[in-house]
């Protein structure tokens, strides 16, 4: 097996269609082709059932494809490792990150950093809740930034870098607008708008709401915080959300109000394969993640 017959495996499975493949490789479909029948004739199986132009990988080839991918991250992080351990200021950083962490605190901390390593590189990803886990215990990506911490999961280790409160946003008309503190089940027969399902901040809402005997009538969904953010500047529905994102400003129309009963919080924190190493310029990153916000909680101290 060659790793060239690995990479055209991969990209043949991902796009279904050889002819695509070979275009995005640079190289012709007959190249393609013969790669992927000599990777069959020494695994001795079919790995893709043809269908017309198109392919679709046979049961043993999905388990291939998942084991090939696994591979190639490892033979990617030794090539990057040795790329920077000769500069690892040089070096690229892989991370992914829950949409409610995309607007100010990744960005914020990758500023910082860049300052002080200009030339770094990042690749970033952002995912779902499980999608994030999953990624960093396969290797997809050796760190990431989530909220909350995922406390049970036993293939990662974790670190919290802070703890925040989780906020009621309301339409400037609301009868609550002027109260400079509210608790949570006085909003019990507001319309809510919410993230889908899916999302762990949903459930984070949902389960609050729940602790107090209620549960929130969900009036709309948005896909991102953003959309909760305007559906709320509609007058549409109250929502609860992560403070950190309404750092910058508060939509138009709407009132950022503290939530005294219950204390709403969630953690916020980076996790990281418990086996595997992270690379230089990685362990760079995670180390700067928490000397800034160590000394950004003693500022706020």
């Amino acid at each position: 097996m060659e790793i060239r017959q690995i990479r055209y495996f991969m990209e043949v499975a991902m796009r279904e269609h050889v002819t695509d493949a070979a275009d995005a490789l640079h190289v012709a479909q007959s190249s393609v082709s013969r790669q992927i029948f000599n990777l069959e004739s020494e695994l001795g199986v079919d790995l893709f059932i043809r269908e017309g132009r198109r392919v679709k990988l046979t049961p043993i080839g999905k388990i291939f494809l998942d084991r090939m991918q696994q591979a190639m991250n490892f033979i990617d992080e030794a090539r990057r490792e040795v790329e920077e351990y000769l500069d690892p200021e040089k070096g690229t950083i892989r991370i992914a990150y829950p949409i409610s962490l995309a607007a100010y605190t990744l960005p914020t901390v990758i500023y910082a950093f860049r300052l002080r390593y200009p030339e770094a590189k990042f690749q970033l990803k952002q995912a779902l809740y499980r999608d994030i886990i999953d990624g960093v215990i396969k290797g997809d990506f050796n760190l990431a930034l989530i909220g909350p911490l995922p406390m049970e999961e036993r293939k990662i280790d974790r670190k919290i870098l802070f703890t925040e409160n989780i906020v009621a946003l309301l339409p400037i008309h609301h009868p609550l607008a002027e109260r400079s503190s509210l608790k949570l089940r006085e909003l019990k027969d507001d319309p809510f708008v919410l993230l889908p399902e899916g999302f762990v901040f949903r459930d984070i809402v949902v389960n609050a709401c729940n602790e107090l005997g209620f549960s929130p009538h969900v009036a709309f969904e948005g896909d991102d915080i953003d959309a909760l953010k305007g559906l709320v500047s509609a007058g549409l529905g109250v929502a609860l959300m992560p403070e950190v994102t309404l750092v910058e400003s508060i939509p138009r129309s709407t009132v950022k109000i503290p939530l005294t009963e219950p204390n709403v919080t969630r953690t916020v924190g980076v996790i990281t394969p418990i086996h595997r190493s992270l690379l230089p310029t990685e362990k760079l990153f995670y180390d700067f993640l928490n000397e800034f916000f160590a000394r950004l909680d003693h500022f706020n101290n």
